[in-house]
């Protein structure tokens, strides 16, 4: 029998920052934790660039700022260090940096960059054997790659057998597509063979079916093909640069508007925090901005940030991403065993953006007694900006003792990370307090 919904609880938002996965700043070639770069003004930011960190880089960060803490990290490593030889690939090197961030709470964004300006950080020595490579002097940032697109092919190549060894693996949750020119940014793409660009997007695209991909927004013709195979996220570099925020951004991001509701959006900064604030740079207009284009993860290069903007950055992070808290929930306030109990519950996404993972949902029954587990089929990705109404129905089996129970609910679990609710109530870790129910056995 169906119980008639008698019992109504709301619940009132919470308004700290939280820590949550797949959102906010992301470490950056570091654990969360670890030191910050030292403040290296507009000239020395490449040190910064690639992982492993150099021994000799300056790592004294956390006396010129802060840093928000993160369960992202964000790597960026080289071709030539992940395909040492053609056609033999360092795994153990991906894999040694997922098994720090799963010890350390965080899940991974990976790019593998064909080369950066600097000559020791070039495609791999053995391409070079094979095709005229750009000369690299320290001093002259050059960021062309090599003009024959075999390079392109020999990339892709690599790509497939990481997805293939990596795709699914629930500690990577997304990869960067590279593309041309220095750290994969795109410079000079399309210079290229068109055709030779799709299948580098096909190498992404056809064997990273589970781990989410992102793009860089500025090739908008590729974004709109990759589409067609699957969902993309997008990625967009130089954020807070006038030029970019006032010119390239709004013109970018219309084309592919559409894109945030399947995949994330991932930002990163022109130079550094401290930086921004040393330029006069508006952050207010920074953050507006890309809550606007529904941001996710922000890359600050796990430099300092001025403690000054500590107010300001936290009003950020609470909106960046997704935000989740049950507003209110309809409930019936006593079921018999045999019975079919039906709840409403308002949830509300705070945020920006929809989380991308299908998360379990679970309701739990429980007093010291007993604990009856109530798996959900809710799909949490449906849970957009605003407002979703969800109609759940628990049958209560006859092996539940009659007594009081507290109906509790929990984002996450399993092989997933947990989801922290931005609600006021009770809860014991994860697991969050809604209401109270009784249940009796028929003949009461």
């Amino acid at each position: 029998m169906k119980v008639k919904n008698d019992g109504y609880q709301a619940f009132l938002p919470s308004d700290e920052v939280l820590q949550n996965p797949y959102i906010g700043f992301m470490s950056f070639n570091h654990f969360r934790n670890e030191p910050l770069f030292s403040d290296t003004g507009t000239k020395m930011g490449w040190v910064k660039e690639r992982y492993p960190v150099y021994d000799w880089v300056e790592q004294k960060g956390r006396e010129e700022g802060y840093y928000p803490d993160t369960e992202v990290a964000y790597f960026r490593v080289l071709w030539k260090d992940v395909e040492p030889m053609e056609g033999k690939y360092d795994f153990p090197f991906i894999e040694e940096i997922l098994k720090k961030a799963k010890e350390r709470n965080q899940t991974v964004v990976l790019r593998i960059m064909p080369h950066t300006t600097r000559q020791n950080e070039d495609v791999p020595d053995w391409l070079k054997e094979i095709i005229d490579c750009p000369l690299r002097p320290d001093e002259g940032r050059v960021k062309e790659s090599p003009k024959d697109p075999i390079w392109i092919e020999k990339f892709g190549n690599m790509i497939e057998a990481v997805a293939r060894r990596f795709d699914g693996d629930k500690t990577l949750y997304a990869v960067d597509i590279s593309l041309t020119g220095a750290w994969g940014e795109g410079h000079a793409y399309s210079s290229y063979p068109q055709e030779k660009l799709q299948e580098l997007y096909d190498k992404y695209t056809k064997n990273f079916k589970n781990t989410h991909i992102l793009g860089q927004f500025t090739a908008t013709n590729l974004l709109q093909y990759g589409k067609k195979s699957r969902p993309i996220g997008l990625r967009a570099d130089g954020v807070a640069d006038p030029n970019h925020m006032n010119m390239y951004y709004p013109e970018g991001f219309y084309p592919v508007r559409e894109f945030w509701k399947s995949a994330p959006v991932s930002f990163e900064s022109f130079w550094f925090l401290n930086e921004w604030y040393r330029q006069g740079w508006d952050i207010d207009n920074v953050i507006e901005q890309t809550l606007k284009w529904h941001v996710s993860t922000f890359n600050a290069k796990s430099s300092a940030c001025p403690i000054e903007w500590k107010e300001k950055i936290d009003g950020w992070l609470k909106k960046m991403g997704y935000r989740f808290a049950v507003r209110n929930i309809r409930y019936p306030k006593i079921v018999a065993v045999g019975d079919e109990m039906e709840l409403l519950l308002w949830i509300e996404n705070r945020g920006v953006a929809p989380i991308y993972y299908p998360l379990p949902f679970v309701l739990f029954l429980k007093n010291e007694h007993f604990e009856m587990v109530c798996p959900t089929d809710i799909d949490v990705r449906s849970w957009l900006p605003g407002d979703s109404i969800e109609k759940i129905s628990i049958k209560i089996p006859s092996s539940v003792p009659s007594g009081v129970y507290t109906l509790c609910c929990q984002l996450g679990g399993g092989e997933y990370p947990y989801v922290q609710f931005a609600m006021q109530t009770k809860k014991d870790g994860f697991v969050y307090h809604l209401v109270d129910i009784e249940v009796r056995n028929k003949e009461n």
